[in-house]
């Protein structure tokens, strides 16, 4: 996405032109196959956005569409089969996140109950623009049992199909049912958190957040309390076990310099947490 405001949205863009903001998704490799972690835009985004996109939230994020920069054709570029791609697990179901679901017909898809529970309610102005109906045409399997604790954060666990070692964190806040997903690797845990942080840099101490991505992620939350105490959960859990979890984001245009590495996700429970 491209909105204008430079760095008061990316922290490093100069002057207040085009920012630049990620919709990153991830993709793991494991013993059920591949498994996406959110889809970003899709096919049908890029060839017909309006409707499938909300008009405002399309012009004023300045969306920057293009067929090679979607999941399905990232796939493709790294060699491997778009068939393979059997599950995806949904940080949340907001249009830029969920728009490639539609590209992986054969996919399962799990999400947290009270995500799917909002998307079909869409209430007000601003549930209506973020979850879009053409995008979420798809079955999706949905989970609420909470699981045992994991580095001292709550879970749900049991995705069917998948490995143990990739399960929800629940991170409400921007959405209802909003989640991270913890994937455990032969090298460590890995954590995409969404939207519970903009930015990289709101993991610091201090916090740092620009401007205008404060104020968007304040547009955009359901609830302020819960958006707040998920992000202190995530600040406690980099200061607690950074060298263990590598916490990834949306939207921040910059991976950390640990994220930089291609893993694969273990077949038991991943790495046994430290205790607390």
């Amino acid at each position: 996405m491209r909105p204008l405001g430079g760095r008061l949205w990316d922290g490093w863009t100069g002057g207040l032109g085009p920012a630049h903001l990620a919709c990153r998704c991830l993709l793991a490799e494991t013993e059920a196959g591949l498994v996406l972690v959110d889809t970003g835009f899709g096919l049908e985004d890029v060839t017909a956005p309006v409707p499938r996109l909300s008009r405002a939230f399309y012009h004023a994020d300045r969306v920057h569409l293009e067929a090679d920069e979607t999941a399905i054709a990232r796939v493709r570029q790294l060699g491997l089969d778009p068939r393979d791609v059997r599950h995806i697990v949904m940080t949340h179901l907001d249009f830029d996140h969920a728009g490639g679901l539609t590209d992986f017909a054969w996919a399962q898809v799990h999400v947290h109950a009270a995500e799917m529970a909002a998307a079909r309610r869409r209430e007000g102005a601003i549930g209506r623009g973020r979850y879009r109906p053409l995008q979420l045409a798809h079955p999706m399997r949905e989970y609420s049992q909470p699981g045992p604790m994991w580095f001292g954060l709550p879970t749900i666990r049991g995705l069917e199909g998948l490995p143990p070692s990739i399960f929800f964190i629940p991170l409400p806040g921007h959405t209802a049912g909003h989640c991270g997903v913890a994937l455990g690797t032969g090298d460590g845990w890995v954590l995409h958190a969404g939207d519970a942080v903009f930015m990289h840099s709101e993991l610091d101490t201090p916090l740092r957040m620009p401007p205008l991505s404060a104020a968007y992620a304040n547009v955009m939350q359901v609830d302020r309390a819960a958006r707040l105490q998920s992000r202190a959960m995530l600040q406690e859990l980099a200061r607690q076990h950074g060298e263990e979890v590598t916490i990834l984001c949306t939207h921040d245009p910059a991976l950390p310099a640990q994220a930089g590495r291609r893993v694969s996700v273990s077949a038991g429970e991943g790495p046994v947490p430290a205790r607390r």
